[in-house]
């Protein structure tokens, strides 16, 4: 991993952090000193900066001494670049900017060389290299404040592994900080690694919501283990429904559970208590938070990209001074909330009311003034304010206070929540797992469209589920996946707008089931081949 090995060693040794456990974003503060003065181990220091890595880019803020090179800073995050290519590339996001990279994720035509592609490999191995060297430098260690941090280390390490699985497939596999050549490992055999490093680990967790707000529990190693189950046949070639039913069902019985305000999910004082908020109640929800905080963590790729990227003038307030105007919503995306279009010269402001769905966040342009339901069509990828906008992500607050910062933002990412366990739990069943603790699968979805003060189902099939996964999570990262999972992706006849390069949208090689390993990394490690068809 030539593309990150030249920065990894200073930034994990430099790197020194304010902690307390007992806090909420201090443990995720920054300051990093010269290396060639200090170079002693500072456990709870790299400890945080394995956390941090998901939130930060770098070791001065938004901006300055960033953790990889050969990659704007701000487009270099965790986040940001899972976003762009699990949501641009599918039937839920387009974005009008023209910059590199971008319209070869609108149209699906990336190639090894792709810069955001680039990044997200380099961003998952500094992950893992974080944590292999924490793992070495505390092995033996058996105090208890050590043992969690050890366990929490192994799955933040699986999580990185996950995500390189998913999107990858045969990767370079490494548990140790090394400068030796990894070797590739396959993609079925990372499965069965990541699987065992979680069960080993899940003892040694906290029990859910009995740890800090932003480390992750037991009920997060569950949900990661669902995501492994459910994609399963996708990831081996052999369905494992009975076990993501079960994993399921082991988040959906903790003690989390589905917040009554779907909005109150993504606004700014979504830590509810730890952002000082009485009024939001997020965090019983919450499973895996990213967090955020308009001082504490000021990034250009974190939460306050999924609300910048997606606002512009015009737009009801979203509590931060930056409004970029590039993502906004894929028509396909628009049906699934107005199937039937949205209604001539409706109100700007009743987007949801028209929806009957609390989940239909959105924001249209010049519908007033629509003779068709066109209005939701993006004609022309280049122009912002053609079709839907997306204003589900908010700095604003539920308790109207003030944020922290006019230009940062205090919102809170959620990589993990607990209606992602429902849905994977009634997809589950639909798929012939056997029904657990009574819950039907119907009943489970309508579980989530009653919160949405959506009408219920009658009935579920494949494909409605399909479109309840991205009534519910769209624009949060994940799509890509799902509409592999169904079999819509590539190589597939299910289509959307743009799909392929063309408006009407065309069929793309199953190929891009999977991302390129980057020419960079093929070059500099001979251990390696390239996935089919690049």
């Amino acid at each position: 991993m030539k593309y990150i090995n030249n920065k990894l060693v200073i930034a994990i040794l430099s790197v020194v952090l304010s902690f307390n456990l007992t806090s909420c974003v201090d443990d995720l503060n920054v300051t990093p000193i010269d290396p060639s003065v200090t170079q002693t181990f500072n456990q709870d220091g790299v400890f945080a900066k394995i956390y941090a890595s998901l939130a930060l880019t770098g070791q001065q803020g938004a901006a300055g001494s960033g953790d990889l090179d050969g990659i704007d800073e701000g487009t270099s995050s965790f986040i940001r670049l899972i976003w762009n290519l699990n949501e641009l590339t599918t039937d839920e996001a387009i974005c009008s900017w023209g910059d590199p990279g971008i319209p070869e994720m609108n149209f699906n035509t990336w190639t090894s060389s792709h810069d955001q592609l680039k990044g997200l490999y380099a961003r998952f191995y500094f992950g893992i290299s974080l944590c292999n060297l924490f793992l070495e430098e505390t092995e033996g260690q058996t105090d208890d404040k050590s043992v969690k941090q050890r366990a929490e280390a192994r799955y933040m390490r699986a999580l990185n592994y996950y995500y390189l699985l998913d999107m990858f497939g045969n990767v370079p596999f490494a548990t140790k900080v090394t400068t030796e050549l990894p070797k590739q490992i396959k993609r079925a055999e990372l499965y069965t690694w990541i699987l065992n490093e979680l069960t080993e680990i899940e003892a040694d967790m906290y029990a859910p919501r009995t740890g800090s707000y932003y480390r992750a529990d037991q009920a997060a190693n569950w949900m990661l283990q669902t995501r492994m189950y459910l994609n399963a046949e996708v990831y081996t070639g052999t369905a494992q429904w009975n076990k993501a039913a079960e994993y399921s069902m082991k988040v959906m019985t903790s003690a989390y559970k589905l917040n009554p305000s779907y909005e109150q999910l993504f606004m700014g004082d979504n830590a509810g208590a730890f952002d000082n908020s009485s009024v939001n109640t997020a965090p019983q929800e919450i499973i895996l938070p990213i967090a955020a905080d308009g001082i504490k963590t000021s990034s250009y790729g974190n939460s306050l990209f999924l609300i910048a990227s997606t606002r512009t003038t015009g737009m009801p307030a979203w509590g931060t001074t930056e409004g970029w105007g590039g993502n906004r919503a894929r028509y396909s995306l628009g049906k699934k909330f107005f199937p039937g279009g949205i209604p001539t010269g409706s109100d700007l402001s009743k987007l949801k009311t028209l929806a009957g769905d609390d989940r239909a966040m959105f924001f249209g342009w010049d519908i007033a003034d629509s003779k068709s339901t066109d209005v939701m069509k993006v004609v022309s990828p280049a122009i912002f304010k053609q079709g839907l906008s997306v204003a589900k992500y908010t700095n604003v607050r539920a308790d109207k206070a003030a944020s922290n910062h006019v230009q940062f933002v205090d919102t809170d990412y959620a990589l993990m929540r607990i209606a992602e366990a429902y849905l994977s739990y009634a997809e589950a069943v639909t798929r012939g797992a056997s029904v657990l603790n009574g819950k039907a699968a119907l009943d489970v979805v309508n579980d989530l469209r009653t919160r949405a003060h959506a009408s219920k189902l009658n009935a579920l099939s494949l494909e409605t589920l399909c479109d309840e996964w991205s009534r519910e999570f769209f624009f949060e990262g994940r799509r890509r996946t799902d509409l592999i999972r169904f079999g819509f992706y590539g190589g597939s006849d299910y289509n959307w707008e743009w799909k392929g390069g063309s408006m009407a949208g065309t069929k793309f090689s199953a190929n891009y089931n999977l991302f390129p390993i980057p020419t960079t990394d093929l070059t500099a490690n001979p251990n390696l081949e390239q996935n089919t068809g690049y």
